[in-house]
């Protein structure tokens, strides 16, 4: 499945409205915010279809899966929406983690944990609030809201120690940018290690972090509440590395640019277990026959070259590196 799926759910209480962007989608929240109400009403739509009081519109057949039964269920789910609640304790195992990669589904988990078998992105982790877009109609709504908003510092920020969440081509790149500047380059070793490597870091100053936000969503949160206790601490989380280049520019291809307005459409959730592997790939393919052939375990010094560096870095806004 690809492409954005608008979502309404309704009965005479309550409606919901929300789009579904990408493979994996997280609902996290307080209780008696409506999580449970709207994957209840999902599922009793799909037993009992408008008999049920519910209606319910979508381009795709939205299903609930639940239960000790939940792995045979989803090998007959194809090219859903698939909706679960936060009591099925299947969602943390990895039996559950490859079934989702192998299939062509989207899902919604209501959760109030990370789920670190999963790679799903900073930008789809949402709550559930109500909304006045109604306001004197005795049907209350619900939207989707984002947790976790803009990381992008407001103000210039001067590093000291820039962490970067793997040792691989991207940490390169930043590495060679601080040749001759007064800040240091250093790898957690691993996305799941930056939140103790932050603990640990003895250094003075601040520290920028650079993760990619589209595989970033199981950290995000103990990584938000420590930036909102530490002003020393700066949050940069492009989908990926690979989507920096690709979005700078330093490509000229108008299929590129097309891809680059509107990914969902193009991100087979079969193929892609999240979007820094396609764009990584996409990276690949597009630069295979050039001088700017990029690999993952190892930069291409050309990325470095000053016209080119200079592109990629008009996309970190706010930071000076």
């Amino acid at each position: 499945m690809n492409g954005i799926h608008k979502i309404t759910v309704s009965n005479s209480s309550v409606k919901y409205e929300f789009d579904i962007k990408r493979n994996i989608t997280i609902i996290k929240g307080d209780s008696a915010t409506g999580k449970t109400t709207l994957v209840e009403m999902i599922g009793e739509y799909y037993e009992s279809g408008e008999s049920s009081g519910i209606n319910l519109v979508c381009d795709k057949s939205c299903r609930v899966l639940a239960g000790r039964d939940w792995s045979t269920l989803l090998l007959t789910i194809k090219d859903s929406i698939v909706f679960i609640d936060e009591d099925n304790d299947f969602m943390i195992s990895d039996d559950f983690a490859r079934m989702v990669r192998d299939s062509d589904n989207y899902y919604v988990i209501v959760t109030r944990e990370g789920l670190p078998n999963l790679p799903y992105s900073v930008d789809e982790i949402y709550g559930i609030r109500s909304s006045g877009k109604y306001a004197g109609l005795f049907q209350a709504y619900h939207e989707f809201y984002h947790i976790y908003g803009d990381h992008t510092p407001d103000e210039r920020v001067i590093p000291h120690t820039v962490m970067v969440e793997d040792s691989n081509s991207g940490y390169d790149f930043f590495k060679g940018l601080s040749d001759g500047k007064d800040y240091e380059v250093i790898s957690a070793g691993g996305k799941s290690k930056i939140f103790t490597e932050i603990l640990e870091n003895k250094r003075d100053g601040s520290i920028v972090v650079i993760a990619d936000g589209a595989a970033f969503g199981a950290e995000i949160d103990r990584i938000s509440k420590l930036v909102g206790r530490r002003r020393d601490i700066v949050l940069f989380l492009p989908e990926s590395f690979e989507w920096l280049i690709l979005y700078s520019g330093v490509l000229k291809n108008r299929e590129l640019e097309k891809i680059m307005k509107r990914p969902n459409d193009h991100i087979e959730s079969r193929d892609y277990f999240s979007w820094e592997r396609y764009f990584t790939h996409l990276l690949m393919e597009m630069t295979k026959d050039s001088y700017l052939k990029y690999s993952k375990n190892r930069l291409n010094p050309v990325y470095l070259h000053d016209g080119i560096s200079q592109r990629i870095r008009e996309n970190i806004r706010n930071i000076e590196l």
